[in-house]
């Protein structure tokens, strides 16, 4: 038995494994072999013992009587919620009995795995869920839900998912805070510019929403959504115009600085003003303290990212430290995330070698909706874990249409019941974090973690890992890496010589330490991983895949006629579905919100706290009216995606397109548009 879970009572260390930048070290108080309190480690280098209340209550979660404790099978109808318990074994073999007979009619690709980041532990999330699935030769998902087209366009310019360290943000003098609700997403970058405001720092706010964080900035700047790449250009404008720009960083470390020079002319001030709302005023005031204050440092949010021009977006903000040298500033540059530092070995732990099928169709998540209407040849079953597509996946009425197919079997391993489950043929009851062995690899700070059980696991429930092993047993498969221990596993992802700045880092020093911080030197800018080894202001790898070569406007695609832009944000107590079900969680945030300008309520008819319908072509969803100047006329904001069970009404994304963004097939949930009116 694991020491942590031997150990009845006392407190012993983890780390928080939700799908959140700050991956906090936590202290975890234990009585009778039950967690009874949660706290943050005082000791962890970047995170000091400050938690968010998600994780703060994530006890009541983790014991709430909704809470799976064994398999069960469908016996109403698809949606009914009608089950019955069965036994593991009855339930592996309805799975692999189903899908041995699929594969021998229709073939590999006819089933399906969909799958996120519920649980971020590697392990659980993209270890023996591949191996299974590539030995099987299913077809293939691109799980783009949530930072891909950023990634690519970010990648377009700096090579990788490389960023300022956060810890040397305490040296910042300017934040810019762009496209992130940073208060309710990533807390320890706000307690780190906090520490910096202390000796003077100023924090800047640029968002469709004067959120949380917009609230505590010093100033915040209003921007009207998916124009965020026309701003930085703006910016760059001011900054060339007027001989801002560092010379000689951009001759050593960048390419196409001229071409770049030439091709932001035409983005002046008062034309920029015109297509984003902010003042030109403002846009040269935002230029000046840009190119002055140092160091200044950049943190892209995925906000920005979620619009039919996401990609771009990114790319073009990214190109901003580069003009004013902020790379070599101690704290100065920027982060969109940092998970490059410490890439693992994909291929040892997720084994694409063994599948049979390389060229296997690949199905975008944001498209599951179509895909199990329209698809040719059919998706016939699908297997979802660590995620909940009826509720977070675009066009959600037909998502929630395909998933009622009555010829799609359908299996759901999960904490609760979900709004996905509801739909399930067969339901598995799924270990939390607390219960399972995993290494986790911050995408924002420079430390990989181990994470060890604390707790037995909960009733029946099994993690992803072993629910795999059971499913490979059952469909016959005898090759050795079903039989890797965790901790094998683990060695094997973290051996991976392409990636110099973890190699101090293997499994017996994360066993002995917990966590261990890449060792990121040389400063990772003097060699980048693009095709030049430099800053890419001009990209021919851009160009050869169709792209602009240099950063560019492109406006959002055409949605409609309906006259508002809706964007359906985070909230502060829920993380995407995960606490929307908790009672604890729910009460904290109170009530889904539409947040709508005074001026357009009036002319509306809307008062502040009336139930507000909100509608398009996709669908309906009714929220609750919350009426200022928080946003920008023309724009309506919502918070949380809510439970969703029939009837509430409440799911936003039944609004939202499933179109694809411009780059590594992202998702737009925030370029859509619709309308609303007062329910009375």
């Amino acid at each position: 038995m694991n020491p942590y879970i031997a150990q009845r009572d006392g407190v012993v260390p983890s780390v928080c494994s939700l799908d959140c930048p700050d991956q906090c070290g936590l202290l975890i108080h234990k009585k009778d072999g039950k967690i009874v309190k949660i706290e943050g480690d005082p000791d962890h280098p970047v995170t000091q013992g400050s938690i968010c209340n998600k994780v703060r209550h994530m006890a009541e979660r983790l014991y709430d009587p909704k809470r799976l404790q064994q398999p069960m099978k469908r016996v109403g109808a698809k949606g009914e919620g009608k089950f019955e318990p069965i036994s593991w074994e009855e339930a592996v073999d309805t799975i692999t009995s189903r899908w041995k007979s699929l594969i021998a009619e229709y073939g590999p690709e006819s089933i399906l795995p969909y799958s996120f980041y519920g649980n971020m532990g590697l392990l659980n999330s993209e270890g023996m869920d591949r191996r299974f699935f590539n030995r099987l030769g299913a077809s293939k998902l691109n799980q783009a839900i949530c930072s891909a087209a950023g990634g690519v366009g970010y990648g377009y310019t700096m090579g990788n998912s490389y960023g300022t360290d956060p810890e040397e943000t305490v040296h910042t003098k300017l934040f810019i805070m762009w496209g992130i609700n940073a208060v309710s997403t990533n807390m320890h970058q706000v307690v780190l510019a906090e520490k910096a405001r202390k000796n003077g720092a100023k924090i800047v706010v640029i968002d469709v929403h004067q959120n949380q964080t917009g609230r505590w900035a010093d100033w915040f700047i209003p921007i009207k959504p998916g124009t965020d790449s026309v701003l930085a250009l703006g910016l760059m404008h001011v900054l060339f115009a007027e001989g801002r720009t560092d010379e000689a960083f951009m001759q050593q470390y960048t390419v196409g600085h001229e071409q770049l020079r030439e091709h932001v002319r035409s983005y002046d001030p008062a034309t920029v003003s015109a297509i984003t709302g902010v003042p030109a005023d403002d846009i040269i005031k935002l230029a000046r303290m840009y190119a002055e204050v140092t160091p200044a440092f950049i943190r892209i949010g995925n906000g920005l990212q979620h619009h039919d021009n996401g990609g771009m977006n990114v790319r073009t903000i990214a190109c901003l430290p580069a003009l004013t040298g902020q790379w070599l500033v101690r704290g100065g540059g920027a982060i969109k995330g940092n998970g490059g530092f410490l890439e693992h070995n994909f291929d040892a732990l997720q084994r694409p070698d063994v599948r049979p099928n390389s060229d296997a169709r690949i199905v975008n998540m944001n498209q599951i909706g179509s895909a199990l209407l329209e698809l040719d040849p059919p998706i016939r079953s699908m297997h979802v874990y660590s995620c909940n597509p009826a509720l977070v996946a675009p066009e959600g009425n037909k998502v929630r249409q395909g998933l009622a197919r009555d010829d799609l079997f359908l299996v759901v391993h999960d904490l609760f019941l979900t709004e996905t489950a509801m739909y399930a043929d067969i339901v598995l009851p799924a270990t939390s974090s607390y219960e399972n062995t995993d290494f986790l690899a911050s995408y924002w700070h420079h430390f990989i973690h181990l994470k060890q059980p604390i707790i037995e696991p909960f009733g029946e429930s099994k993690s992803n890992v072993d629910v795999f092993r059971l499913l490979a047993s059952g469909m016959g498969f005898e090759d050795s890496m079903f039989s890797d221990s965790e901790a094998d596993m683990i060695r094997q992802a973290l051996d991976n010589p392409s990636n110099p700045y973890i190699a101090n880092i293997d499994y017996e020093t994360l066993e002995r330490e917990l966590y261990v911080k890449a060792d990121v030197s040389p400063s990772f800018i003097e060699k980048l991983p693009t095709p030049s080894g430099k800053i890419e202001l001009y990209s021919e790898r851009m160009e050869a895949d169709g792209h602009p070569p240099l950063p560019t406007y492109t406006p959002l695609a055409d949605d409609g006629d309906y006259p508002y832009l809706f964007v359906p944000a985070p909230n502060h107590n829920f993380l995407n579905t995960t606490f929307s079900n908790n009672e604890k969680h729910v009460k904290m945030e109170k009530v889904p919100r539409l947040y709508i300008n005074a001026a357009d309520a009036e002319a509306a008819g809307i008062a502040n706290g009336e139930t507000v319908r909100i509608w398009n072509d996709r669908g309906e969803c009714l929220l609750t009216a919350s009426v200022g100047e928080t946003v920008l006329r023309g724009v309506l904001v919502s918070q949380g995606l809510w439970a969703d069970m029939p009837g509430s009404k409440h799911n936003v994304n039944s609004l939202t397109p499933d179109r694809e963004a411009d780059m590594g097939g992202g998702a737009v949930f925030f370029s859509g548009r619709v309308n609303m009116a007062p329910v009375s």
